[in-house]
């Protein structure tokens, strides 16, 4: 019976990158599938060359937009932060707050061998 490829998720831009760049010359090259939060500069080589099949990165401009959008109805008394409130984000749409206080714009972007260059 053929075992499974190892896996390691690295949360981490930098910690993928180099997880990525040792994995790339090393015996453990397509017996570890490795994945986490990158940037497409950083990891379109590894992407390319099969290390990497697939990484993750939230839309910076997403986060600054729903943060400025959140401190905006907050300080303007639209919410309070209690959970299960909602707000206006602009392009984002309607936003609910979470528990502990999250507010999420979403998954991420995921990124393979297809939208790597875009």
């Amino acid at each position: 019976m053929a075992s499974e490829p190892l896996s390691e998720l690295s949360p981490t831009t930098v910690g993928i990158k180099a997880a990525a760049q040792y994995l790339s010359g090393s015996k453990y090259k397509g017996k570890v599938k490795l994945t986490g939060l990158g940037t497409p500069n950083d990891m379109r080589a590894y992407v390319k060359n099969g290390t990497v099949e697939q990484f993750e990165l939230w839309e910076p401009a997403k986060l600054g937009a729903l943060a400025a959008r959140a401190a905006v109805a907050l300080e303007s008394g639209q919410i309070t932060g209690k959970e299960g409130e909602t707000f206006a984000a602009g392009d984002l749409g309607t936003m609910t707050i979470g528990a502990d206080g999250v507010i999420s714009p979403g998954e991420p972007t995921v990124f393979d061998e297809v939208n790597v260059d875009e």
